[in-house]
């Protein structure tokens, strides 16, 4: 019982001098009220969550490593940070709103750390990166200042935000559920961390929010270092909030833009027309000589040149691995991939106005960024992805068990009649129709809308959600 007892109140002097690097630091005379707020027992619970289950999730990613383990030690330096803040909260008082804004700081650029993973080229392992990092929101349940703070009440906060990430969590399920159970063991631990795990804790302890000492110290930020000879140092610029990178600016310092510049301009009370040049009739198009209309041959060549190469990038569609890349097509209606087999995937990025046609079962296939695109595909065994598109077509000639759409508009889905059990999944996109086929060999395709509006009726205690029917589908 004493080792425990040494064990805690080492933890504690390890968290103050995290804080006060941090830039949070209790007046002087809280070490004592420190080290209680760490023996606290809504932080030893905190503690025994993170020993628990991010413990399971951290388990899980060792056996995985690369990008999947790195998210995992983000994920588990978030929850650190949060146990740090809840000490601090336990020894001071509620801060004002520039205050808050401090206190959360640690947790911000984390959080901000973890977005940048998802950033840029996506990786094979995209699915647990933006998992991971959209669940990390969960954590700004601390944040919870009131019900007129525009957040939801710290429980559904959490509920909110793991659903927000179990989009991405279930593609990882779907994906690896017959391939590698180290990879499904990490989905699940993950989702028990939020749901139950810390849902519970914040049920448990702070249902209405983090309750802040009132005898406490207020929170003083740590001054920077300067030299010993130099005046007091100036204070430091305001933070920015939690989910933002922006530098504060006074609303009436700030240069207005759009609407409200406008605005501002009809508010001054000069006229409309001032400060506007007079056209003359050389300026006008139809008198000018050099404007004539005619397209000349050379720049119709430099258009159909132009059309063949991405400002993105050079185009390519080569076998790198196991994964067929296809990227930068512009213009291209006879795109073919003949050679593959089930352990290869397809990744079309940033295509347009073009057509890609894949014989052969595949393991995967995504389509990301592209416009105007029509994929044309046999077989898939774990899913199509359809994501951050805009008017794509697609076609699948064989069975695929999954498809998905995420964030695109305007979609057509072709499918078999192998197909037509498939799954569709969709998420913040819109004009969707799925064609299917008819009774008969002779018979016209079926067209089908998916809904895009919903219905959420209060009924005998919960939430009832129906789609707006649609008419002629």
């Amino acid at each position: 019982m004493e080792e425990k007892l040494v064990e805690r109140l080492e933890s504690a002097v390890a968290r103050l001098e995290a804080i006060s690097i941090s830039g949070f630091r209790p007046a002087e005379g809280g070490g004592d009220a420190a080290a209680a707020a760490a023996l606290d027992p809504s932080i030893v619970a905190f503690e025994d969550l993170m020993g628990e289950y991010v413990g399971r999730v951290s388990a899980a990613a060792e056996k995985i490593g690369g990008h999947v383990l790195d998210a995992t030690k983000v994920v588990a330096e978030a929850f650190a940070a949060q146990k740090q803040l809840l000490v601090i909260v336990k020894q001071t008082q509620k801060p004002d709103m520039a205050g808050l804004a401090e206190f959360l700081k640690p947790l911000n650029e984390v959080i901000v750390k973890a977005n940048k993973m998802t950033e840029g080229r996506r990786s094979d392992f995209f699915n647990h990166l933006k998992t991971a990092a959209d669940s990390l929101s969960a954590l700004a349940w601390i944040a919870f200042t009131g019900k007129d703070c525009g957040m939801s009440m710290p429980i559904a906060h959490v509920e909110e935000s793991w659903q927000m990430a179990e989009f991405y969590n279930n593609k990882i399920l779907v994906e690896y559920k017959n391939k590698d159970p180290n990879h499904v063991e990490w989905a699940k631990a993950l989702k028990e961390l939020y749901v139950p795990g810390l849902r519970d804790y914040v049920k448990s302890h702070y249902p209405l929010g983090p309750v802040w000492s009132v005898t406490g110290k207020t929170t003083v930020p740590a001054p920077a270092k300067a030299p010993k000879s130099s005046g007091p140092a100036p204070p430091p610029p305001p933070p920015a909030s939690l989910f933002s990178s922006e530098s504060p600016q006074s609303s009436s310092s700030r240069p207005k833009v759009g609407m409200a510049a406008v605005f501002q301009e009809i508010n001054t009370g000069k006229p409309a027309t001032a400060g506007l040049r007079k056209v003359t009739d050389d300026m006008k198009t139809k008198n000018r000589a050099d404007r004539t209309g005619i397209v000349g041959a050379g720049e119709k060549e430099s258009g159909a040149s132009s059309r063949s190469f991405s400002k993105a990038g050079p185009p390519k569609l080569e076998l790198q691995v196991r994964k067929w890349v296809v990227e930068n097509q512009i213009g291209r209606k006879n795109l073919v991939i003949d050679d593959c087999d089930s352990k290869q995937s397809v990744y079309v990025f940033g295509c347009k106005d073009s057509v890609l046609q894949i014989k052969g079962k595949v393991n995967n296939i995504t389509v990301d960024k592209c416009t105007k695109m029509g994929i044309v595909f046999t077989d898939v065994v774990a899913a199509c992805e359809i994501v951050n598109c805009n008017g794509v077509e697609v076609q699948c000639q064989g069975s695929a068990p999954t498809i998905s759409v995420d964030n695109t508009s305007g979609c057509q889905l072709y499918l078999s009649k192998d197909s037509l059990e498939a799954s569709i999944t969709t998420a913040k996109s819109s004009e969707i129709n799925v064609l299917v086929p008819g009774a008969g060999p002779d018979d016209d395709w079926g067209e089908h809308a998916l809904p895009q509006q919903f219905v959420h009726v209060y009924t005998d205690g919960q939430f009832v959600t129906t789609p707006v029917s649609h008419s002629g589908g």
